[in-house]
Protein backbone atom coordinates (compact mmCIF):
# COMPACT_ATOMS: atom_id res chain seq x y z
CA UNK A 1 0.00 0.00 0.00
CA UNK A 2 1.39 3.22 -1.39
CA UNK A 3 1.47 6.06 1.75
CA UNK A 4 -0.50 8.07 0.19
CA UNK A 5 -3.47 5.64 0.35
CA UNK A 6 -3.31 5.49 3.82
CA UNK A 7 -5.63 7.88 5.73
CA UNK A 8 -4.79 11.40 6.69
CA UNK A 9 -3.76 13.78 9.51
CA UNK A 10 -5.99 16.67 8.43
CA UNK A 11 -6.48 20.59 10.07
CA UNK A 12 -9.32 21.95 9.24
CA UNK A 13 -9.30 26.03 10.12
CA UNK A 14 -12.74 28.00 9.91
CA UNK A 15 -13.09 32.01 11.00
CA UNK A 16 -15.96 31.22 13.77
CA UNK A 17 -17.87 28.87 16.10
CA UNK A 18 -21.43 30.89 14.13
CA UNK A 19 -23.11 28.69 11.57
CA UNK A 20 -22.07 30.29 8.47
CA UNK A 21 -22.00 29.17 5.50
CA UNK A 22 -18.47 28.16 5.40
CA UNK A 23 -18.32 27.38 8.71
CA UNK A 24 -21.14 24.69 8.09
CA UNK A 25 -18.87 23.55 5.03
CA UNK A 26 -16.04 22.93 7.43
CA UNK A 27 -18.07 20.74 10.14
CA UNK A 28 -19.55 18.32 7.19
CA UNK A 29 -16.83 18.35 5.41
CA UNK A 30 -14.88 17.55 9.11
CA UNK A 31 -17.69 14.81 9.04
CA UNK A 32 -17.32 13.26 5.97
CA UNK A 33 -13.55 12.74 6.13
CA UNK A 34 -13.86 11.52 9.28
CA UNK A 35 -16.67 8.73 8.65
CA UNK A 36 -13.93 8.22 5.71
CA UNK A 37 -11.18 7.21 7.98
CA UNK A 38 -9.03 10.23 8.07
CA UNK A 39 -7.88 11.71 11.45
CA UNK A 40 -9.51 15.08 11.36
CA UNK A 41 -9.03 18.53 13.92
CA UNK A 42 -11.08 21.11 13.52
CA UNK A 43 -9.86 24.63 14.56
CA UNK A 44 -11.76 27.59 15.37
CA UNK A 45 -11.38 30.84 17.09
CA UNK A 46 -13.66 31.38 20.39
CA UNK A 47 -14.53 33.87 22.43
CA UNK A 48 -14.78 33.46 26.14
CA UNK A 49 -17.70 31.10 26.85
CA UNK A 50 -18.29 30.04 23.09
CA UNK A 51 -18.62 26.68 21.75
CA UNK A 52 -19.07 25.31 18.51
CA UNK A 53 -22.61 25.76 17.35
CA UNK A 54 -22.34 21.73 16.40
CA UNK A 55 -20.66 19.19 17.65
CA UNK A 56 -18.95 17.24 14.66
CA UNK A 57 -17.42 13.61 15.65
CA UNK A 58 -13.66 14.91 15.10
CA UNK A 59 -11.61 16.47 17.40
CA UNK A 60 -12.53 20.42 17.75
CA UNK A 61 -10.12 22.73 18.89
CA UNK A 62 -11.12 25.82 20.08
CA UNK A 63 -8.53 28.89 19.75
CA UNK A 64 -8.95 31.49 22.72
CA UNK A 65 -9.76 35.03 21.79
CA UNK A 66 -9.48 37.61 24.26
CA UNK A 67 -10.55 41.38 24.24
CA UNK A 68 -13.24 43.71 22.50
CA UNK A 69 -11.70 44.84 19.16
CA UNK A 70 -12.56 48.35 18.24
CA UNK A 71 -13.35 47.49 14.55
CA UNK A 72 -13.26 44.89 12.08
CA UNK A 73 -9.57 45.52 11.17
CA UNK A 74 -8.89 44.69 15.06
CA UNK A 75 -11.16 41.51 14.92
CA UNK A 76 -9.37 40.06 11.88
CA UNK A 77 -5.62 40.92 13.54
CA UNK A 78 -6.69 39.25 16.96
CA UNK A 79 -8.42 36.39 14.79
CA UNK A 80 -4.85 35.50 12.63
CA UNK A 81 -2.76 36.29 16.04
CA UNK A 82 -4.81 33.99 18.43
CA UNK A 83 -4.68 31.34 15.11
CA UNK A 84 -0.59 31.62 15.19
CA UNK A 85 -0.08 31.23 18.54
CA UNK A 86 -2.65 28.55 18.90
CA UNK A 87 -0.95 26.44 16.02
CA UNK A 88 2.56 27.25 17.23
CA UNK A 89 1.90 25.67 20.27
CA UNK A 90 0.36 22.72 18.34
CA UNK A 91 2.70 22.20 16.07
CA UNK A 92 5.49 21.67 18.85
CA UNK A 93 4.40 17.98 19.60
CA UNK A 94 2.19 16.67 16.49
CA UNK A 95 1.93 17.28 12.73
CA UNK A 96 -0.57 17.35 10.14
CA UNK A 97 -0.19 16.18 6.44
CA UNK A 98 -2.52 18.77 5.37
CA UNK A 99 -3.93 22.31 6.68
CA UNK A 100 -6.56 23.60 4.88
CA UNK A 101 -8.82 26.61 5.44
CA UNK A 102 -11.88 28.24 4.50
CA UNK A 103 -11.51 31.62 4.88
CA UNK A 104 -8.93 34.65 4.64
CA UNK A 105 -8.45 34.79 8.74
CA UNK A 106 -6.97 30.89 8.73
CA UNK A 107 -5.13 31.76 5.41
CA UNK A 108 -3.41 34.69 6.84
CA UNK A 109 -2.04 32.74 10.01
CA UNK A 110 -0.98 29.75 7.76
CA UNK A 111 0.73 32.50 5.70
CA UNK A 112 2.63 33.20 8.64
CA UNK A 113 3.31 30.22 9.83
CA UNK A 114 4.83 29.46 6.67
CA UNK A 115 6.98 32.16 6.38
CA UNK A 116 8.53 30.94 9.80
CA UNK A 117 9.33 27.79 8.30
CA UNK A 118 6.69 26.14 10.69
CA UNK A 119 4.95 24.54 7.64
CA UNK A 120 5.51 23.33 4.61
CA UNK A 121 2.30 25.03 2.46
CA UNK A 122 -1.80 25.12 3.11
CA UNK A 123 -4.78 24.67 1.31
CA UNK A 124 -7.20 27.02 1.20
CA UNK A 125 -10.99 27.21 -0.56
CA UNK A 126 -12.44 30.16 -1.73
CA UNK A 127 -15.86 30.18 -1.37
CA UNK A 128 -16.23 34.00 -2.83
CA UNK A 129 -14.29 37.70 -2.21
CA UNK A 130 -16.06 40.53 -0.95
CA UNK A 131 -15.51 43.94 -1.94
CA UNK A 132 -13.91 46.15 1.25
CA UNK A 133 -13.35 49.77 1.68
CA UNK A 134 -10.61 49.16 4.11
CA UNK A 135 -7.54 48.40 2.38
CA UNK A 136 -5.85 46.25 4.93
CA UNK A 137 -9.09 44.02 4.44
CA UNK A 138 -8.68 43.63 0.93
CA UNK A 139 -4.59 42.87 1.47
CA UNK A 140 -5.47 40.13 3.92
CA UNK A 141 -7.93 38.41 1.74
CA UNK A 142 -5.79 38.25 -1.38
CA UNK A 143 -2.93 37.10 0.95
CA UNK A 144 -4.82 34.04 1.99
CA UNK A 145 -5.52 32.69 -1.63
CA UNK A 146 -2.06 33.85 -3.35
CA UNK A 147 0.27 32.37 -0.76
CA UNK A 148 -1.44 29.02 -0.90
CA UNK A 149 0.19 26.35 -1.97
CA UNK A 150 -3.57 24.64 -3.31
CA UNK A 151 -6.52 26.32 -3.92
CA UNK A 152 -10.11 24.84 -3.76
CA UNK A 153 -13.50 26.50 -4.79
CA UNK A 154 -16.94 25.04 -5.28
CA UNK A 155 -17.76 26.95 -8.28
CA UNK A 156 -16.61 27.32 -11.64
CA UNK A 157 -17.58 31.43 -11.34
CA UNK A 158 -14.76 31.60 -8.12
CA UNK A 159 -12.85 29.25 -10.26
CA UNK A 160 -12.59 31.43 -13.81
CA UNK A 161 -12.43 34.82 -11.35
CA UNK A 162 -9.73 33.63 -9.65
CA UNK A 163 -7.66 32.60 -12.77
CA UNK A 164 -8.50 35.24 -14.77
CA UNK A 165 -7.85 38.14 -11.88
CA UNK A 166 -4.89 37.06 -10.56
CA UNK A 167 -3.42 33.96 -12.53
CA UNK A 168 -4.32 31.26 -9.65
CA UNK A 169 -5.00 28.07 -10.99
CA UNK A 170 -8.02 26.50 -8.62
CA UNK A 171 -9.36 23.24 -8.36
CA UNK A 172 -13.48 22.84 -8.29
CA UNK A 173 -14.71 21.03 -5.74
CA UNK A 174 -18.63 19.77 -5.21
CA UNK A 175 -20.37 20.98 -1.52
CA UNK A 176 -22.89 18.77 -0.49
CA UNK A 177 -26.06 18.49 1.47
CA UNK A 178 -26.91 16.27 4.29
CA UNK A 179 -30.51 15.09 3.29
CA UNK A 180 -30.59 13.22 6.67
CA UNK A 181 -30.57 16.23 8.44
CA UNK A 182 -32.66 18.34 5.54
CA UNK A 183 -35.76 16.43 4.88
CA UNK A 184 -39.71 17.15 3.70
CA UNK A 185 -41.17 14.91 6.55
CA UNK A 186 -42.91 16.37 9.00
CA UNK A 187 -41.37 16.33 12.92
CA UNK A 188 -42.55 17.02 16.54
CA UNK A 189 -40.39 19.81 16.88
CA UNK A 190 -41.86 21.75 13.79
CA UNK A 191 -45.68 23.18 15.03
CA UNK A 192 -43.79 24.04 18.38
CA UNK A 193 -40.95 26.07 16.55
CA UNK A 194 -43.55 28.22 14.30
CA UNK A 195 -45.27 29.22 17.61
CA UNK A 196 -42.26 29.57 19.46
CA UNK A 197 -40.92 32.12 17.06
CA UNK A 198 -44.24 33.61 15.84
CA UNK A 199 -44.60 31.75 12.11
CA UNK A 200 -48.05 32.61 10.74
CA UNK A 201 -50.27 29.62 9.37
CA UNK A 202 -51.97 29.61 6.77
CA UNK A 203 -50.90 32.29 5.11
CA UNK A 204 -47.63 31.89 2.38
CA UNK A 205 -44.53 32.22 4.41
CA UNK A 206 -41.40 33.00 2.58
CA UNK A 207 -38.24 32.14 4.43
CA UNK A 208 -34.47 33.79 4.06
CA UNK A 209 -31.75 32.15 5.87
CA UNK A 210 -28.74 34.50 6.09
CA UNK A 211 -29.58 37.23 8.09
CA UNK A 212 -29.89 41.09 6.64
CA UNK A 213 -26.70 41.54 4.47
CA UNK A 214 -26.21 43.48 0.76
CA UNK A 215 -24.62 40.48 -0.72
CA UNK A 216 -28.07 38.46 0.44
CA UNK A 217 -29.88 41.65 -1.74
CA UNK A 218 -32.17 41.85 1.96
CA UNK A 219 -33.35 45.21 0.68
CA UNK A 220 -34.41 44.41 -3.04
CA UNK A 221 -36.54 41.43 -0.97
CA UNK A 222 -38.17 43.73 1.25
CA UNK A 223 -39.37 45.22 -1.22
CA UNK A 224 -40.18 42.60 -3.45
CA UNK A 225 -42.26 40.76 -0.34
CA UNK A 226 -43.87 44.58 -0.42
CA UNK A 227 -45.35 43.61 -3.98
CA UNK A 228 -46.14 40.08 -2.98
CA UNK A 229 -48.28 41.21 -0.33
CA UNK A 230 -50.37 42.87 -2.82
CA UNK A 231 -51.99 39.49 -3.68
CA UNK A 232 -51.28 38.18 -0.27
CA UNK A 233 -52.12 40.10 2.09
CA UNK A 234 -51.56 37.43 5.23
CA UNK A 235 -47.96 36.51 3.71
CA UNK A 236 -44.95 36.54 5.94
CA UNK A 237 -41.18 37.09 5.44
CA UNK A 238 -39.17 35.64 8.11
CA UNK A 239 -35.34 36.52 7.77
CA UNK A 240 -33.10 33.59 9.88
CA UNK A 241 -29.55 33.73 11.18
CA UNK A 242 -27.09 36.57 10.30
CA UNK A 243 -23.95 35.38 12.93
CA UNK A 244 -21.81 37.52 11.39
CA UNK A 245 -18.03 38.56 12.13
CA UNK A 246 -18.49 41.67 9.45
CA UNK A 247 -19.95 44.90 10.34
CA UNK A 248 -23.39 44.65 8.70
CA UNK A 249 -24.88 47.44 10.82
CA UNK A 250 -25.33 50.68 8.37
CA UNK A 251 -26.86 48.38 6.07
CA UNK A 252 -29.80 46.50 8.90
CA UNK A 253 -30.42 50.17 9.73
CA UNK A 254 -31.31 50.95 6.32
CA UNK A 255 -33.03 47.91 5.65
CA UNK A 256 -35.01 48.89 8.98
CA UNK A 257 -36.55 52.55 7.95
CA UNK A 258 -37.29 50.64 4.59
CA UNK A 259 -39.70 48.48 6.71
CA UNK A 260 -40.74 51.05 8.31
CA UNK A 261 -41.53 53.38 5.48
CA UNK A 262 -43.46 49.98 3.93
CA UNK A 263 -45.84 50.28 7.21
CA UNK A 264 -44.70 46.87 8.50
CA UNK A 265 -43.92 45.95 11.93
CA UNK A 266 -41.23 43.09 12.85
CA UNK A 267 -41.74 40.21 15.77
CA UNK A 268 -43.63 36.94 15.91
CA UNK A 269 -47.17 37.14 14.11
CA UNK A 270 -46.07 40.26 12.40
CA UNK A 271 -45.08 40.70 8.91
CA UNK A 272 -41.99 40.60 8.98
CA UNK A 273 -39.99 38.26 11.64
CA UNK A 274 -36.47 38.55 12.01
CA UNK A 275 -35.20 36.16 14.03
CA UNK A 276 -31.62 36.54 14.48
CA UNK A 277 -29.11 33.77 14.94
CA UNK A 278 -30.96 29.92 15.69
CA UNK A 279 -29.60 26.53 17.48
CA UNK A 280 -28.86 24.28 14.81
CA UNK A 281 -31.63 22.20 15.19
CA UNK A 282 -34.28 24.90 14.78
CA UNK A 283 -32.79 25.69 11.12
CA UNK A 284 -33.53 22.57 10.01
CA UNK A 285 -37.15 22.14 11.15
CA UNK A 286 -37.42 26.07 10.22
CA UNK A 287 -37.99 24.94 6.68
CA UNK A 288 -40.98 22.97 6.67
CA UNK A 289 -43.12 25.66 7.90
CA UNK A 290 -42.19 27.92 5.10
CA UNK A 291 -43.80 28.21 1.70
CA UNK A 292 -41.07 29.21 -0.30
CA UNK A 293 -37.15 29.76 0.34
CA UNK A 294 -35.95 33.14 -0.90
CA UNK A 295 -32.26 33.29 -1.79
CA UNK A 296 -32.11 36.19 -4.80
CA UNK A 297 -28.51 37.29 -3.55
CA UNK A 298 -26.16 39.24 -5.25
CA UNK A 299 -22.82 37.46 -4.85
CA UNK A 300 -22.78 33.75 -3.38
CA UNK A 301 -20.22 31.23 -3.33
CA UNK A 302 -22.26 28.55 -3.96
CA UNK A 303 -25.68 28.33 -2.26
CA UNK A 304 -26.18 25.56 0.15
CA UNK A 305 -29.77 27.06 1.43
CA UNK A 306 -30.93 26.11 -2.02
CA UNK A 307 -30.19 22.45 -2.09
CA UNK A 308 -31.22 22.34 2.13
CA UNK A 309 -34.54 24.27 0.68
CA UNK A 310 -35.18 21.50 -2.11
CA UNK A 311 -34.73 18.57 0.01
CA UNK A 312 -36.92 20.03 2.86
CA UNK A 313 -39.71 19.67 0.03
CA UNK A 314 -39.83 23.83 -0.32
CA UNK A 315 -39.73 25.71 -3.63
CA UNK A 316 -36.90 27.97 -4.11
CA UNK A 317 -36.19 31.32 -5.30
CA UNK A 318 -33.05 32.01 -6.47
CA UNK A 319 -30.96 34.82 -8.81
CA UNK A 320 -30.77 34.10 -12.46
CA UNK A 321 -26.82 34.62 -12.06
CA UNK A 322 -23.62 31.56 -11.31
CA UNK A 323 -22.90 30.11 -9.65
CA UNK A 324 -26.92 28.95 -9.40
CA UNK A 325 -26.94 28.41 -13.35
CA UNK A 326 -24.29 26.36 -13.14
CA UNK A 327 -26.01 23.28 -11.54
CA UNK A 328 -29.47 24.44 -11.29
CA UNK A 329 -31.97 23.17 -13.61
CA UNK A 330 -34.05 25.54 -15.53
CA UNK A 331 -37.33 23.50 -13.99
CA UNK A 332 -35.37 23.08 -10.11
CA UNK A 333 -36.54 26.49 -8.79
CA UNK A 334 -38.33 30.23 -9.95
CA UNK A 335 -35.85 32.55 -11.10
CA UNK A 336 -35.23 35.81 -10.42
CA UNK A 337 -33.42 38.96 -11.83
CA UNK A 338 -31.67 40.03 -8.36
CA UNK A 339 -31.26 43.57 -9.62
CA UNK A 340 -35.28 44.29 -9.81
CA UNK A 341 -37.54 43.79 -6.82
CA UNK A 342 -40.67 43.21 -9.42
CA UNK A 343 -38.79 40.29 -10.73
CA UNK A 344 -38.30 38.97 -7.04
CA UNK A 345 -41.92 39.35 -6.42
CA UNK A 346 -42.87 37.38 -9.67
CA UNK A 347 -40.64 35.09 -8.81
CA UNK A 348 -41.94 34.38 -5.19
CA UNK A 349 -45.50 34.08 -7.04
CA UNK A 350 -44.06 31.88 -9.24
CA UNK A 351 -42.69 29.81 -7.07
CA UNK A 352 -46.49 29.75 -4.66
CA UNK A 353 -48.42 28.51 -7.40
CA UNK A 354 -46.43 26.16 -9.23
CA UNK A 355 -45.21 24.46 -6.54
CA UNK A 356 -45.10 20.45 -7.09
CA UNK A 357 -44.14 18.24 -4.51
CA UNK A 358 -43.23 15.65 -7.00
CA UNK A 359 -41.38 18.15 -8.89
CA UNK A 360 -39.36 19.39 -6.15
CA UNK A 361 -38.65 15.75 -4.76
CA UNK A 362 -37.24 14.97 -7.92
CA UNK A 363 -35.37 18.14 -8.39
CA UNK A 364 -33.48 17.38 -4.38
CA UNK A 365 -32.99 13.72 -5.66
CA UNK A 366 -31.01 14.24 -8.22
CA UNK A 367 -29.17 17.21 -6.89
CA UNK A 368 -28.42 15.56 -3.33
CA UNK A 369 -26.91 12.68 -5.94
CA UNK A 370 -24.53 15.12 -7.74
CA UNK A 371 -23.79 16.70 -4.57
CA UNK A 372 -22.72 14.47 -1.40
CA UNK A 373 -20.50 15.63 1.57
CA UNK A 374 -18.63 11.60 1.14
CA UNK A 375 -17.97 11.81 -2.45
CA UNK A 376 -16.80 16.11 -1.49
CA UNK A 377 -14.62 14.58 0.81
CA UNK A 378 -13.53 11.48 -1.53
CA UNK A 379 -12.49 14.67 -3.94
CA UNK A 380 -10.88 16.54 -1.11
CA UNK A 381 -9.02 13.68 -0.04
CA UNK A 382 -7.55 13.08 -3.62
CA UNK A 383 -6.23 16.06 -4.18
CA UNK A 384 -4.42 16.01 -0.68
CA UNK A 385 -2.70 13.49 -1.76
CA UNK A 386 -2.02 14.83 -5.22
CA UNK A 387 -0.72 17.51 -3.51
CA UNK A 388 1.49 15.96 -0.82
CA UNK A 389 2.96 14.07 -3.68
CA UNK A 390 3.90 17.01 -5.33
CA UNK A 391 5.36 18.56 -2.66
CA UNK A 392 7.56 15.39 -2.12
CA UNK A 393 8.29 14.93 -5.69
CA UNK A 394 8.72 18.55 -7.20
CA UNK A 395 9.47 18.93 -10.55
CA UNK A 396 12.96 19.72 -11.62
Amino acid sequence: MSEFDLSLRIGLLTHSVNPRGGVVHTLELATALHEAGHAVTVMAPAAPGQTMFRTPPCRVELVPVNGKPRDTVGMVRSRIDAFVGHLQGLLQHESFDVLHTQDSIGGNALAQLQDAGRIAGFVRTVHHLDTFEDPQLTRWQQIAFERASLVLSGSRLWCEHLQGEYGIDVHEINNGVDTLRFSPFAEDGDAPLAQRLGIATGAPVVLAVGGIEERKNSARLLAAFALLRAAHPRAQLVIAGGASLLDHAAYAQAFRAQMQALGFDEGPWQPLRVTGPLPDADITALYRPADVVAMPSLREGFGLVVLEGLASGVPVVVSRIAPFTEYLAETDVSWADPDDAASIAEALAHALVTRDSQRIAASAARLSRRFSWAASAERHAALYRAHLKEKKHPCP
